[in-house]
């Protein structure tokens, strides 16, 4: 019996490193692509018809495009752009679905209105709802992340929400309330601390979505503009010159945006196991 407790213990020792090791790996190059559109200047991107429509090197990892603009340094720009949109979507977002979620802890009225609200929204297409909302505020990137924070609470809210419930009937919320503790006091208290990591994870998890979402939008028109190298404009010029043989337009940026989504899923994925590990 104590050497199968010791090796339970082992195993979840290596487990814990195996996700703190994910997580550092997955933060370094979270950190690389925010730190890399504040280090590519405009000589880096600029057009130099010399070297246009040049396959990928050693000189141009991911090639040059029509205007012999340097497409490894387009594509950063492009995911540091789109980290920015969504890490600003995703902030107003939580915040939206933890006002909501302590609105419907206040009585069944208010949990009437953020249960209909939360079925609405989800009722309605993201895309179809970002669309509409981006187009009425004039596309760019106040609109993009207006619209993506007004479509993506919904899901968080509806978490939060089965984690109050189940707060709300713990004892020692009860014994607080015939203290005569505040609602304010309780909400300190009781409730923020435990609604933190389902926050933190919530957050996390909300940026891929984020991110692909803003990037289908600018890729239709409706986002952000022309002038803005985001990996949906990328992605929008370069169908163009896919049947002239220039693959490397497409599949570089599109594989960029793809993994970095995939490390958001892995980075949310992990921090979850590292604060709930049952």
């Amino acid at each position: 019996m104590k050497n199968h407790s010791i090796t339970i213990g082992l195993g979840n020792t290596v487990h814990r490193k195996r996700v703190l090791m994910k997580l550092t790996v997955t933060a370094l190059l979270f950190l690389i692509i925010a730190f890399s559109g504040f280090l590519i200047g405009d000589e880096q991107i600029e057009a130099n018809m010399s070297e246009k429509n040049l396959s990928p090197s050693v000189e141009h990892l991911f090639g040059t495009d029509w205007l012999g603009r340097d497409m490894f340094y387009r594509t950063f720009l492009g995911l540091h752009l789109s980290l920015q949109v969504g890490l600003l979507a995703a902030t107003i977002s939580t915040l939206i679905a933890l006002i909501f979620s302590l609105l419907s802890s206040i009585n069944k009225f208010f949990d009437a209105i953020v249960t209909g609200l939360i079925d609405l929204f989800l009722s309605i297409p993201h895309l179809v709802a970002l669309i509409l909302i981006a187009f009425v505020l004039g596309g760019g990137v106040k609109g993009v992340v207006v619209g993506i924070a007004l479509t993506h609470w919904p899901s968080l809210t509806r978490v939060l929400r089965a984690e109050l419930m189940q707060i709300k009937s713990a004892e020692y919320v009860q014994i607080s309330k015939k203290l005569g503790k505040s609602r304010m006091w309780i909400i300190r208290r009781h409730f923020l601390p435990q609604l933190i990591p389902q926050l933190f994870v919530g957050f996390i998890l909300l940026f891929p979505h984020a991110i692909l979402h803003e990037s289908a939008v600018t890729f239709l028109g409706f986002g952000l503009s022309p002038e803005q190298p985001a990996i949906g404009i990328i992605l929008s010029e370069s169908m163009k010159y896919l049947t002239t043989g220039m693959w490397w337009l497409v599949l570089f940026p599109g594989l960029s945006l793809i993994s970095m989504v995939a490390m958001f899923d892995v980075l949310g994925n992990n921090l979850r196991k590292l604060l709930n590990p049952n």
